[in-house]
């Protein structure tokens, strides 16, 4: 059970209830995470606006959401987890590229070196080596691709953090972190092989 309090729709008010009422037209349910972030109406507006503005940013849906998969691994939330899986899906990533992101791996070059800068940001807090900046250079990562990795990031950080402490009741087919549990038969899959759900108004 959530310690916060999921509000519903209908227990809402204000500009909470305008805010849920967009996020349930647009996707056709109220995801219990931004129930959760409804008790703060600033919270929840400020959350969709700094999504909805990396939504037109260089870094497609493909992309941001495998770095949302590869943060939410490393910081063990399953709640972000389950839900980027099945948005995942909707932005048109197979199951292998899934897993992959989980552990900031991709096929393709460029992407694979951001998941791994991503992924180098939440462990190292920020504190990246030359090397792993390096790298991303090296992919052909430029500065504003950097900083939107890192805005993105920050982004997820603060869900999984959100998710953490509020102990949101998962609301999607559940996906437990920990690449182990999985990793024996996703590797079979992957041997020989190489929706934004915050935002109310993408397209």
């Amino acid at each position: 059970m959530s310690r916060i309090t999921a509000l519903s729709p209908a227990q809402a008010t204000g500009k909470a209830k305008q805010l849920l009422s967009a996020v349930q037209s647009r996707l056709g349910l109220t995801p219990n995470l931004m129930r959760v972030m409804a008790n703060s109406p600033a919270v929840l507006e400020s959350y969709l606006n700094f999504s909805s503005a990396l939504v037109g940013g260089s870094l497609n849906a493909a992309v941001r959401e495998q770095i949302a998969l590869a943060v939410a691994e490393v910081n063990l939330c399953a709640y972000c987890l389950s839900a980027h899986t099945v948005i995942g899906g909707m932005v048109g990533l197979k199951p292998d590229t899934v897993f992959r992101a989980r552990n900031a791996s991709a096929a393709d070059t460029k992407t694979d070196a951001m998941l791994k800068l991503a992924r180098a940001i939440v462990v190292q807090r920020g504190e990246i080596s030359e090397s792993d900046f390096n790298k991303a250079r090296q992919a052909g990562v430029n500065d504003g691709e950097v900083a939107e990795v890192v805005a993105n990031v920050a982004l997820n950080i603060f869900t999984n953090y959100l998710n953490h402490v509020a102990q949101t009741e998962i609301d999607f087919p559940k996906v437990e972190p920990g690449l182990e549990r999985t990793a024996g038969t996703t590797a079979i899959r992957e041997e020989g092989a190489d929706l934004d759900l915050s935002n109310p108004g993408q397209d």
